[in-house]
């Protein structure tokens, strides 16, 4: 009985410690490893969950930036946030008439500099509560915390959760969320 209290107390010291997150070496999105020593692309493209955004990525012409030095914050909607959208709606963002407007919602998705869960929880708490990010796009982010982790909310007030934090990259990190955020 000692020993399962030991290790709940370690287990809660450790969600304590990474803001709700456990630190992985090489946390698996979408059935790859992410490696630290590899770029926000050359990960992204392994990740299943991912191929709707590196569609994205490569028709807006973004893939050498987001595979240069960086460094860059990237909240990553997955396959499933995509779907969330309108029908049409991706569709119509990869036309190339629409690559403006393309880039203009995947930049919306970046913030310059690593930001890591520990961070924008330290603003936050500096803040009375929330922490807000200028997005590469020119718009704002807003975090708040929901229970154990952290959601985003865009300049209309739609939400994403962040559902993998702290995925640590070469020329950034990527924070995985649930929903496509719109400027």
């Amino acid at each position: 009985m000692k020993a399962v209290r030991n290790i709940m107390i370690a287990a809660t010291l450790a969600v304590g410690a990474t803001g709700g997150y456990a630190a992985m070496k090489n946390p698996m999105v979408g059935g790859a490893a992410m490696y630290s020593t590899k770029t926000i692309v050359e990960n992204a493209v392994n990740s299943k969950d991912h191929t709707t955004l590196v569609a994205a990525v490569k028709a807006a012409g973004l893939v050498d930036t987001l595979s240069g030095a960086g460094p860059f914050t990237v909240f990553a909607p997955t396959n499933a946030a995509f779907m969330k959208l309108p029908a049409g709606t991706v569709d119509t963002l990869l036309k190339p008439e629409n690559k403006d407007q393309l880039v203009a919602v995947l930049t919306y998705h970046v913030v310059p500099g690593r930001i890591t869960a520990a961070m924008i929880g330290a603003k936050a708490k500096a803040n009375g509560g929330t922490a807000t990010y200028t997005t590469v796009q020119g718009g704002t982010l807003t975090f708040k915390k929901a229970g154990m982790g952290w959601v985003v909310i865009d300049a209309k007030g739609d939400r994403a959760r962040i559902t993998i934090a702290n995925v640590m990259q070469s020329n950034g990190v990527i924070h995985v969320i649930d929903t496509v955020l719109l400027p």
